[in-house]
């Protein structure tokens, strides 16, 4: 566990770059080392970038709490409640690793044949591959700027 602020996180060792395709009905197969890491019960909502977030239950409960002890009076607190929970949803995988990607978090990451699974320590992001790839060159170029903003943060 490691422990942030007042706030206890199990840390997952959920790392890697895996490929994979969409086949029929929006159906995707997660990959094995994934699947062994989150466990089965499995959390599909939006993510930012045009991505969306896998986590397991335990993480959810998480994030849940972080949005419930917020006041529902700040916008911000709101607009991320809707934005991550609103469209949240338990995806059953079946004997095959595989999983159904609801419609409308299917057209939110503007997803096509070809996607990518980034496993982030805690969680999973998966993109679609040409918006992953321009992503990373996104990093690669302003790596310098972002580092300096990680670090103005630490300082304060």
């Amino acid at each position: 566990m490691a422990r942030s602020g007042k706030k206890w996180y199990i840390l997952l060792m959920i790392i890697g770059e895996y490929h994979s395709k969409i086949g029929d009905k929006k159906r995707v197969s997660l990959p094995k080392k994934f699947r062994d890491e989150l466990g089965e019960e499995i959390i599909l909502t939006r993510g930012y970038e045009d991505s969306l977030i896998l986590v397991n239950k335990g993480m959810w409960e998480q994030i849940a709490k972080d949005v419930i002890d917020g006041s529902f009076i700040n916008k911000n607190i709101r607009d991320t409640s809707r934005f991550l929970i609103g469209s949240a949803t338990q995806i059953s995988i079946d004997k095959l690793g595989r999983f159904l990607i609801p419609e409308a978090l299917f057209n939110h990451a503007n997803l096509n044949k070809d996607i990518v699974f980034i496993g982030l320590v805690n969680w999973i992001e998966v993109w679609d591959k040409e918006k992953w790839q321009e992503r990373v060159e996104y990093l690669k170029t302003h790596g310098d700027e972002i580092a300096q903003e990680i670090n103005k943060m630490g300082e304060k």
